[in-house]
This record gives C-alpha cells, structure tokens and sequence, in this order.
C-alpha cells in the first residue's frame, strides 16, 4: 500500500558568482533546501575554488547532510548542488550527486535531473571499452558521455552539446569544470530548469524558480529545450548554443503544475499557484455536486480547492491540520517509512466537517490507498458525503522521463473503472479533470506538455 502520488526525481542548482565573499555553498544550500520537495533521500555540494573542485554529499535531507562547518571548508566563486529521489539507481550514499570526475581533461562534476531511455544501451557500448562504473544511475553514464566527447571538442560546453546527440531521454543538467558552469536542457524539454541573476551579478541555474527566490535572484528565463547556457569565470555574460534546439516539439510534463513544482515557482512562464487554482475551476465546470464545503488536502490540493470554491460558489474551509515535520509521504524510501508517515501526516478538523457534505480536491490517485485513508479519515470525522474531485486525467500508463509512476498492474484506473475506484476509496462520487480540459490549466506556458501517463502518446518512442 504505498502512497498516491508520483514520485520525480530531483532537484538541480548551480551558481557562478565572481562577487561573493566566500559563502557559495551557503548560496547552494538555500537552493536546495527550496528545491527539497524536489528529492529527499540524498544531496550534495560541490564547489570550484581556482580550479581546485571540492564536494561533500549524503544519504539525508540536506540540514542533515550540510552543517556550517562544511560552509567554512566549501569556499570558492562556483557551485553547484543537488537533492534526489531515485528512479534510477537505488538510494545508496554511492548515488548521491554531485558526481565529480577525474578524466584525461582534468576535473568536473555534473547534477541530472530526468531519466536517459537508452542507459542500457549506453554502458552495454562504455563498458565494452574498458569503463568501470561506481554507482548504479544514468547520471553516471552521462558523465561518461561528456567525458568521452570532451577529447575531441574544443571545449566541456561543445562536449555537452555533442553528447546530447547521444542521449536519449529527459534530462536538465548543471555541470561546473574548472572555468565554468553549464546548463543544458533535453531537446524535449520534459524537466524544468531557469536561468537568474542577482543584483551583484551572479549566475544561478534552478530547476525552479522559487530556488532563486531563496538566494535572492531574479528570473531571467528558462533554459529552452535542447539549449547549453555556459557561464565563464572572468565574464559577466552568459553563452548559449542552440543547436541541439528545434528538433523536436516540446513536451514539458504537466505535471510540474498539478503537483510535483512549488506553488510559488513559474515554471515555462506559468505561474504553478495559478495553473492549479484553474484546474480546480475546471473540476467545477466540468463535475459539479451538491456539498456544503470544499477542501483541499494538503498541499497541491489547496489552490486547487480555491479554484473550485470560487467557480461553485462552496464556501472554502480548512479541512485538515497537516504535521509540518512530516515530508511528503512519495519521496520516503522505504514501504515502511512511507506507511508511518501517512498515518501522522494529516490530521482532519472534526468540528468544521461534522454532519457536512464534502467535496475533497486532490492533484491525483495512483494506487488508491492513501486516497481512501483520507476518505475514511473525512468519514470518521463526521462528514455526510465525501466527493473526491482530482485535478489530473486518470493515471493509465507509466512513465519513462523521469517521473516514478509504477507500472500498469498497480495503477487503479487501468485496474478498474471509474465506479469501481469510488467504491475503493470510500467515496461518493469520484470525478478527474479530463484530458480535453489538462492543457488549459496552463494557458501562459510558452511549451507544450507531455500527457502520456494519461494519454499514451508517449513523445519518445
């Protein structure tokens, strides 16, 4: 019985920032800690101080990894960090990234956010040829990538640019060699990954907006699909190569704004916060219900809940108080772990549901279990009705860019019908945000979406 949400694989952040008095990594550390929804089973810092890269990682959230001490030995002028969930590759502390290379050009050190289709083909061809691998994620095998390239380029960003002719997949990227940090974007663009600046000049590359919030940057753009943006030491402008761009159409996941982004990043220029409260008042539109109130569970399901008060005419109220010391169940590594923390995570309001007839607003079921906890949680509470109302298409195929969603036999919707499920869960009437309605909850983002865990129209074959 694990829990309903997807799980997605990491978080990224890299800085350059000739100006800065020394404290980069704690620079890098904000980042993460805004990136931690992102991954919680390791993270890591690695920082260029005069060409000399130096890291420190870990099993653990990252103010369990990361103390000031580690701060006063991780000096320099670039940086970049990391937080994962694995999707690929177990949770071993050998996985943890950055990871740093020694090669024939010397030294550098790559964070990856997504998931490379052809891994198995890729270390079948590298182990061939003598390559020894030391962890078990296609991280690794796109460092190898670069390497390889890097001997007959000219240089580690037109390295980058050739290697991303052999990648095949989702993949956002930071990777810092003595003089500079690079970013780099999959041709598809499934993964997030943006560009700011701060006011005294420094570089920051996130997978979310809301990291450069924490370091007090402002976004300049998003790194486009197929895109190498480099940042040398010693210049003030950024270099970008576009030629790995426009080949294919892009296909960002939708579901960076049901559920797995911040509420407060812009993501592909949509603002999440607004995308969710518009799915929510799609949910109205399109499944209505008598009900009394409307709640959101926490946290993706709260702005949609808004948006689905505002464009019924519900009132809003707060159903549940949530155990901010608990992370979110999806990302807990273990089966037993992810149980435990279901079960103090949420705790429902008695005197605001009592004798009420509920409509309950979600981002999303995978395997129904947690889904019908909360339902039984309302019920036992005192609610009269329980009207679940999720603001992504039924979850009927897995995925193979990077986020975790299990295979066919463990989703519910492709077990069961629509009937079936509510009964399951407890609830009395079940409604998903349709497939003609997904799109629109995203009306300023300057990308299309991949939809293939509802659609099956999977981008790449």
């Amino acid at each position: 019985m694990n829990s309903d949400k997807p799980r997605e694989e990491c978080g990224i952040f890299g800085i350059y920032d000739p100006h800065g008095n020394g404290d980069i990594a704690a620079n890098v550390y904000f980042g993460l800690m805004a990136l931690q929804h992102r991954g919680q089973e390791s993270c890591g810092i690695a920082v260029n101080n005069d060409r000399d890269i130096t890291y420190r990682k870990g099993l653990g959230l990252v103010n369990e990894v990361f103390n000031p001490s580690f701060f006063e030995e991780l000096k320099g002028d670039m940086a970049i960090g990391h937080v994962r969930y694995s999707t690929h590759g177990d949770g071993r502390a050998e996985n943890a990234q950055p990871l740093v290379l020694n090669y024939i050009k010397g030294i550098f050190a790559v964070a990856h956010n997504g998931n490379i289709l052809n891994y198995d083909e890729l270390k079948e061809e590298y182990s061939q040829s003598g390559s020894i691998f030391q962890t078990t994620i296609d991280s690794e095998i796109i460092a190898y990538t670069i390497a390889k390239e890097r001997v007959h380029s000219r240089s580690v960003e037109e390295a980058v640019s050739f290697a991303m002719k052999k990648l095949k997949g989702a993949y956002s990227l930071v990777v810092m060699s003595p003089q500079k940090v690079i970013a780099a974007r999959d041709p598809w663009g499934f993964r997030p990954l943006c560009v700011g600046k701060t006011k005294n000049g420094a570089y920051v590359f996130a997978s979310e907006s809301c990291a450069l919030d924490a370091v007090d940057a402002t976004l300049v753009r998003d790194v486009l699909p197929g895109e190498v943006v480099m940042i040398k030491r010693g210049k003030d402008e950024l270099i970008s190569d576009t030629t790995n761009c426009n080949k294919y159409k892009s296909t960002m996941c939708i579901f960076e704004y049901i559920y797995f982004a911040r509420p407060d990043s812009i993501i592909g220029g949509q603002f999440v916060q607004e995308a969710r409260r518009r799915a929510g008042g799609y949910l109205a539109k399109q499944a209505p219900v008598p009900a009394d109130i409307v709640i959101g569970v926490p946290d993706s399901g709260i702005s949609a809940a808004k948006g689905y008060s505002t464009e019924s005419g519900i009132p809003l109220e707060e159903g549940f108080v949530k155990n901010r010391y608990i992370a979110r169940t999806f990302i807990r590594p273990t089966q037993a772990s992810r149980e435990s923390a279901v079960r103090v995570k949420l705790n429902p309001l008695r005197e605001r549901i009592a004798g009420k007839r509920v409509v309950m607003v979600d981002d999303s079921i995978v395997r129904g279990t947690t889904c019908k906890r909360i339902v039984n949680l309302l019920k036992k509470a005192g609610a009269a009705e329980v009207h679940v109302r999720i603001c992504a298409p039924p979850f009927l195929n897995p995925c193979y860019f990077g986020t975790d969603i299990p295979s066919e036999k463990e989703l519910i919707a492709h077990q069961y019908t629509l009937d079936e499920t509510r009964r399951y869960i407890n609830a009395d009437s079940l409604e998903y945000l349709s497939l003609e309605n997904l799109p629109k909850i995203a009306p300023d983002a300057k990308t299309d979406f991949c939809t293939a865990c509802f659609s099956n129209d999977y981008p790449v074959s």
